[in-house]
């Protein structure tokens, strides 16, 4: 079985270089993995702005916790969950924004907007992929985006969303079936 990319990634990187502070290491942190991340929240459905601040602050973490980061730290796995919960977190207090409450009043009476990801795609296709993948529950959409984007392992997922390595797999089977499903 071939490793994930998220795993030949972080071959590279230097966990007691984190954990000393080292300004290289994190360089070198933020240089493989700051693409990946920023891409799968723009996926997720954030705005670029959003993502980049996000990925900013979850690299902010790193850098507070990893001084007592264990051996069998997986750098990328740490920093997807932490990019997860910041995600999250962020759309928990978008809604308590007075412009969301606008924004869900004018939507009632207007067509839909398309997400950033949406409207950044070039053909039908991937126009009609994008809406589809938008249109899948948030936590079939996740690990469809982790396993099929970002070559993730189901059981790297799994770790990632804090779910059991079977819960992943059934999510990912029915994300599949539902996007079949929504471009047939």
């Amino acid at each position: 079985m071939s490793r994930s990319p998220l795993l030949v990634a972080e071959d590279a990187l230097s966990l007691d270089g984190l954990r000393r502070l080292d300004p290289r290491a994190f360089d070198d942190a933020f240089l493989v993995l700051s693409p990946r991340l920023n891409g799968w929240l723009v996926r997720m459905g954030a705005s670029r702005s959003v993502a980049e601040e996000l990925v900013q602050e979850a690299f902010l973490r790193l850098a507070k916790h990893a001084p007592t980061l264990r051996d069998d730290t997986r750098v990328g796995a740490w920093l997807y969950s932490v990019t997860r919960n910041l995600w999250i977190s962020h759309r928990r207090w978008s809604w308590l924004d007075g412009t969301r409450v606008l924004e869900l009043a004018e939507g009632a009476f207007m067509a839909r907007t398309p997400s950033p990801a949406e409207a950044n795609a070039g053909t039908e296709m991937e126009r009609r992929i994008h809406a589809a993948m938008a249109a899948l529950p948030e936590p079939q959409r996740e690990v469809l985006l982790l396993v099929a984007m970002e070559g993730l392992e189901p059981q790297e997922a799994a770790e990632i969303l804090g779910i059991a390595p079977e819960a992943a797999r059934q999510r990912l089977a029915r994300a599949r079936k539902n996007l079949k499903e929504v471009l047939a």
